[in-house]
């Protein structure tokens, strides 16, 4: 009686172990499959620092797109002054950094955060391509005159605006001497992908009755990444660094230090008399390397 109670009891757990390494098995292999179900069709589209769109899990959209919140967007980037050199001599007006910037940010045609204008110092100068961005200037007048601090000076040098807090009065605009600011009259068309949270940081900056400008492209700063006009300028006319490493560097790799080559240069800044301390550096156009059409050639 002993031995097939204790048999019985053998095959019983056997049994038991068999079923339940199945349940485990079929449990295992079913959630397997539902995330993988749940992987690829629960999927958002965002945007890479090289402006492709692609697919990822939602679940995973944090960890690609890193985690800025709008306290440090504020704060800006630590231990960084971030500075812009333009060699007038090497552009050529070709309007590529411009087209790079409007497609990194899905800027439209109509609306330009860095012009390319011709201009002429005199009548007996001949005229030069003139890039003008924002000049994220040390002592901004826009700051000054926003009642609800929606734009701001960064640390690192930048200045920002937060669109969701602006409320469209557009003192920022009357106030800067550059106008470098737009004002969004109508419902812009937003991109086909999400952004993990309102930041100033965003790449998408548009938004129905706020003002946008150049950035200095934060987003590409935190990754160690040049701004999308400086990749985009194919005459590597446009440096961009940091003052506190004393180094600029250009699209094709050249890094120069910066002190050396503004006094080098004979550096100067856009209507520097007024004060603002623009970030934003020129190097006179002289020994240019592209002509430059006439702007009156009928006056001849």
């Amino acid at each position: 009686m002993d031995n097939s109670n204790d048999n019985k009891r053998r095959d019983f757990l056997k049994q038991g172990a068999a079923v339940l390494s199945a349940a485990f098995f079929t449990g295992t292999l079913l959630e397997a499959c539902g995330t993988k179900e749940t992987e690829n069709t629960d999927l958002v589209k965002v945007l890479t620092p090289e402006g492709q769109l692609i697919k990822i899990p939602r679940n995973k959209f944090v960890e690609h797109q890193g985690h800025v919140t709008n306290a440090e967007s504020r704060i800006g980037i630590p231990g960084k002054k971030f500075v812009m050199v333009i060699d007038l001599a090497k552009c050529d007006g070709c309007g590529k950094c411009t087209e790079a910037c409007q497609k990194m940010h899905f800027v439209p045609p109509s609306k330009e955060w860095l012009q390319v204008l011709t201009m002429q110092d005199s009548e007996e100068t001949a005229p030069y391509y003139f890039p003008k961005p924002c000049f994220h200037c040390d002592d901004p007048p826009c700051t000054k005159v926003c009642p609800v601090d929606a734009t701001f000076k960064r640390e690192d040098g930048i200045v920002a605006i937060d669109n969701e807090r602006c409320i469209g009065c557009r003192f920022c605009m009357a106030a800067c001497p550059y106008s470098v600011r737009l004002f969004n009259w109508s419902e812009p068309q937003a991109p086909q992908f999400e952004e993990l949270n309102a930041s100033p940081e965003n790449v998408f900056q548009s938004k129905k009755g706020c003002v946008e400008k150049c950035d200095f492209c934060p987003h590409m700063s935190r990754q160690g990444k040049l701004p999308g006009c400086v990749t985009g300028c194919p005459m590597n006319a446009i440096y961009f660094g940091d003052q506190n490493e004393d180094a600029v560097t250009c699209l094709s790799g050249e890094t120069l230090r910066l002190s050396q080559l503004l006094e080098e240069r004979a550096a100067y800044r856009f209507m520097e008399d007024l004060g603002t301390e623009p970030r934003v550096y020129y190097l006179p156009p002289y020994n240019r390397l592209y002509p430059v059409p006439e702007l009156n050639p009928e006056a001849k």
